[in-house]
Protein backbone atom coordinates (compact mmCIF):
# COMPACT_ATOMS: atom_id res chain seq x y z
CA UNK A 1 0.00 0.00 0.00
CA UNK A 2 1.40 3.17 -0.95
CA UNK A 3 1.64 5.98 1.61
CA UNK A 4 3.28 8.87 0.00
CA UNK A 5 1.95 12.34 0.80
CA UNK A 6 2.66 13.05 5.01
CA UNK A 7 4.79 11.28 7.17
CA UNK A 8 2.27 8.90 8.32
CA UNK A 9 4.75 7.86 11.45
CA UNK A 10 5.46 11.12 12.31
CA UNK A 11 1.00 11.80 12.15
CA UNK A 12 0.10 8.90 14.38
CA UNK A 13 3.31 9.03 16.70
CA UNK A 14 1.35 13.37 17.42
CA UNK A 15 -1.75 11.38 17.61
CA UNK A 16 -0.81 8.92 20.10
CA UNK A 17 -0.64 11.40 23.41
CA UNK A 18 -4.11 12.61 24.35
CA UNK A 19 -3.07 15.59 25.07
CA UNK A 20 -2.00 16.30 21.90
CA UNK A 21 -5.32 14.68 20.40
CA UNK A 22 -7.29 17.07 22.58
CA UNK A 23 -5.30 20.52 21.33
CA UNK A 24 -6.43 18.84 17.82
CA UNK A 25 -9.86 18.51 18.84
CA UNK A 26 -9.73 22.15 20.54
CA UNK A 27 -8.61 23.43 17.39
CA UNK A 28 -11.08 21.52 15.08
CA UNK A 29 -13.91 23.44 17.37
CA UNK A 30 -12.31 26.95 17.18
CA UNK A 31 -9.16 29.06 17.03
CA UNK A 32 -7.23 29.35 20.30
CA UNK A 33 -3.76 30.62 21.34
CA UNK A 34 -1.30 28.69 22.58
CA UNK A 35 -2.05 30.50 26.08
CA UNK A 36 -5.38 29.82 25.73
CA UNK A 37 -4.80 25.87 25.41
CA UNK A 38 -2.06 26.02 28.37
CA UNK A 39 -5.12 26.97 30.78
CA UNK A 40 -6.72 23.59 29.85
CA UNK A 41 -3.72 21.03 30.99
CA UNK A 42 -2.18 20.84 34.11
CA UNK A 43 1.49 21.43 32.70
CA UNK A 44 3.29 23.94 32.12
CA UNK A 45 3.20 26.33 29.04
CA UNK A 46 6.09 25.52 27.55
CA UNK A 47 5.01 21.89 27.74
CA UNK A 48 1.90 22.85 25.73
CA UNK A 49 4.04 24.15 23.37
CA UNK A 50 6.27 21.32 22.75
CA UNK A 51 2.77 19.54 22.15
CA UNK A 52 1.56 22.11 19.36
CA UNK A 53 5.56 21.80 18.28
CA UNK A 54 4.96 18.20 17.42
CA UNK A 55 1.28 18.81 15.80
CA UNK A 56 3.42 21.51 13.63
CA UNK A 57 5.74 19.17 12.47
CA UNK A 58 3.29 16.08 11.81
CA UNK A 59 0.96 18.75 9.56
CA UNK A 60 -2.02 18.44 11.91
CA UNK A 61 -2.04 22.14 12.74
CA UNK A 62 -0.36 25.45 12.17
CA UNK A 63 0.57 28.30 14.21
CA UNK A 64 0.29 32.08 13.24
CA UNK A 65 1.14 34.98 14.85
CA UNK A 66 -2.08 37.44 15.58
CA UNK A 67 -0.81 40.36 17.31
CA UNK A 68 0.98 39.00 20.28
CA UNK A 69 -1.19 35.29 20.26
CA UNK A 70 0.26 32.54 18.68
CA UNK A 71 -2.75 31.02 16.97
CA UNK A 72 -3.29 27.92 16.47
CA UNK A 73 -5.44 26.12 13.74
CA UNK A 74 -6.53 22.92 12.41
CA UNK A 75 -4.17 21.49 9.26
CA UNK A 76 -7.26 19.83 7.59
CA UNK A 77 -5.46 18.87 4.79
CA UNK A 78 -2.92 16.65 7.04
CA UNK A 79 -6.40 15.18 9.17
CA UNK A 80 -7.80 14.30 5.73
CA UNK A 81 -4.61 12.41 4.77
CA UNK A 82 -4.76 10.24 7.47
CA UNK A 83 -8.32 9.83 7.23
CA UNK A 84 -7.80 8.19 3.89
CA UNK A 85 -4.75 6.39 5.03
CA UNK A 86 -7.25 5.21 7.86
CA UNK A 87 -9.91 4.39 4.93
CA UNK A 88 -7.60 2.29 2.52
CA UNK A 89 -6.61 0.40 5.53
CA UNK A 90 -10.46 -0.09 6.59
CA UNK A 91 -11.09 -1.18 2.94
CA UNK A 92 -8.08 -3.49 2.97
CA UNK A 93 -9.32 -5.34 5.95
CA UNK A 94 -12.86 -5.06 5.06
CA UNK A 95 -12.11 -7.30 1.75
CA UNK A 96 -10.08 -10.00 3.90
CA UNK A 97 -13.08 -10.22 6.29
CA UNK A 98 -15.43 -10.77 3.51
CA UNK A 99 -12.90 -13.38 1.54
CA UNK A 100 -12.73 -15.17 5.27
CA UNK A 101 -16.26 -15.32 5.07
CA UNK A 102 -17.31 -16.48 2.21
CA UNK A 103 -14.60 -18.99 2.45
CA UNK A 104 -15.99 -20.38 6.27
CA UNK A 105 -19.60 -20.33 4.13
CA UNK A 106 -18.46 -22.40 1.34
CA UNK A 107 -16.73 -24.90 3.95
CA UNK A 108 -19.79 -25.51 5.88
CA UNK A 109 -21.90 -25.83 3.27
CA UNK A 110 -19.37 -28.57 1.63
CA UNK A 111 -19.39 -30.08 4.99
CA UNK A 112 -23.15 -30.46 5.30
Amino acid sequence: MQTTGPDFDRVFAALGDATRRDIVRRAIAGVEGVAELADHYPMSFAAVQKHVAVLERAGLVTKQRSGRRKVVRTHVEGLRAAQRLLDRYEELWRGRIDRMTALITTTKERNK
